[in-house]
């Protein structure tokens, strides 16, 4: 039996289905509806959550047993309130298990045992300030804020993965026990796990984060046929060699 997750991303972003959507292992199927709401489409957030609503309906209408709002920005612009208000709405969609991408990164977190942060993001200073506000609310202690002002999507995509790797080690600093690369549009899936070697400790990116979507299905899945063999094992496995990093692996467990 498939699991289904159904992902509603920005319509500008690349690297979800590039880079995340192959690291599924097999028995969990990925659904994609895509939202006008980043960059000159960008919306008030009273006028975005009718859209996520209506996204969220067509993904129920494939079925999908996890539906993740996965819009950086937009899942914190409207701070714990704003999280809870998505998580809703995508709930009255009809979803049966819902999530966010700060919810997923929240939980990551979690499993880490990681309150100490180092952020780092493409965005502007502002926009990454207002993620460090979000986090040091929900009661994470955040060392530093690095926006590196990448001029829109098209320079996200660009950027290699190096380019991660060396922002990481050069903000790396003993007390950190994360390092949150915090962008959806941003290939990060082959250094994550080095960086985290580099640096001494853990990094938890965006993309793993979102990986949970995957175990909530797993778990589903599971549900639904208890004898079928775990796709987290499975995941554990694949994302192992593909460089996923610890978060997934210890999940998988």
């Amino acid at each position: 039996m498939t699991a289904r997750v159904g992902l509603i991303i920005p319509s500008s972003n690349r690297m979800v289905e590039a880079e995340m959507v192959p690291a599924f292992p097999a028995g969990v199927a990925a659904h994609v509806t895509r939202l006008r709401m980043t960059g000159t489409n960008r919306l008030a957030f009273d006028q975005l959550l009718p859209r996520i609503e209506d996204a969220a309906r067509a993904l129920t209408d494939a079925r999908c047993d996890v539906v993740v709002f996965h819009c950086t920005a937009n899942s914190m612009e409207g701070g714990k309130t704003g999280e809870e208000q998505i998580l809703a709405t995508l709930a009255q969609a009809g979803a049966p298990r819902v999530t966010t991408t700060i919810t997923a990164i929240q939980r990551a977190l979690s499993a880490l045992g990681a309150r100490r942060i180092v952020l780092i993001t493409p965005y502007s200073v502002s926009t990454t300030e207002h993620e460090a506000d979000f986090l040091r609310k929900a009661g994470y202690d955040v060392l530093s804020a690095q926006g590196l002002a990448l001029d829109g999507s098209d320079a996200y995509c660009a950027t290699p993965p190096q380019f991660w790797h060396d922002r990481v080690v050069a903000a790396a600093r003993p007390d950190a026990d994360a390092y949150l690369i915090s962008c959806a549009n941003i290939s990060v899936f082959r250094r994550d796990r080095r960086s985290g070697s580099a640096a001494g400790t853990s990094v938890s990116d965006q993309q793993s984060g979102r990986d949970l979507g995957c175990i909530a299905a797993d778990r589903l899945a599971r549900a639904a046929s208890p004898s079928r063999t775990s796709v987290c094992n499975e995941f554990r496995r694949r994302s192992r060699a593909r460089g996923v990093g610890r978060l997934v692996a210890m999940r998988g467990e």
